[in-house]
C-alpha cells in the first residue's frame, strides 16, 4: 500500500526565505563582509538555519554595513 504524500516540502519552504543576496559574491578583506549583501561568511553559510528573528536582525544591520564598505572604498579611491 502506498503512503499518502506529505504536503510539506522542505525545498519549497526554503525558497520562501527572504535573502539579501545580490549575486555579487565578493569578500571585502578589511571588513570580512560580502560586498554584495553585507553579510559575513558565517551568516551566509547559516542563513537558512536562522529563524525569522535572527534573519531580521541581520537584515536590519546590512544597510549600515554596506554604507561603511562603500565609504571606505570611496576614501581609498581618493588616496
Amino acid at each position: 500500500m502506498l503512503k499518502p504524500r506529505s504536503r510539506f516540502n522542505p525545498l519549497r519552504s526554503k525558497a520562501l526565505i527572504e535573502t539579501p543576496c545580490e549575486k555579487i559574491c565578493v569578500l571585502d578583506p578589511p571588513s570580512g563582509l560580502c560586498r554584495g549583501c553585507g553579510r559575513t561568511l558565517a551568516e551566509i553559510e547559516r542563513w537558512t538555519a536562522y529563524d525569522d528573528g535572527e534573519r531580521a536582525r541581520v537584515m536590519a544591520e546590512l544597510p549600515a554595513r554596506l554604507a561603511a564598505i562603500k565609504a571606505r572604498a570611496g576614501v581609498a579611491a581618493h588616496l
